[in-house]
């Protein structure tokens, strides 16, 4: 059985979804097992669209790793304002550090 932790998925109009999340799978892939509609995910995780551009808290970022050169390139074109916490889900993996922490989806994918 794999082992899973909490995450929360924060939407636009303010509504948190409790999900369970599995070690190991991305949180793209999280979102869209647990119907998060707001991660749309087009190209499913292959890392050639950005519609599953999310925000990062800091506690968050403090324990994913940065970024890679082609996840940077790629947030260029998100269709929401890109901040400093803009990551593309399908480029975070869950782990264990990141129970309990709330992942916050953009106004537009």
């Amino acid at each position: 059985m794999a082992q899973e932790i909490i995450l929360h998925f924060k939407t636009k109009e303010g509504d948190t979804r409790t999900v369970d999340a599995v070690i190991g799978d991305s949180v793209m892939e999280t979102a869209i097992k647990n119907d998060i509609d707001e991660v749309v995910a087009e190209c499913g995780g292959s890392l050639i669209c950005s519609t599953c551009h999310v925000y990062l808290e800091d506690e968050t970022v403090a324990v994913v790793p940065e970024p890679d050169d082609a996840e940077l390139d790629m947030l260029e074109g998100v269709a929401s304002e890109r901040q400093a916490n803009s990551r593309l889900s399908c480029q975070v993996i869950v782990s264990e550090a990141m129970a309990g922490h709330t992942i916050h989806t953009p106004e537009d994918q």
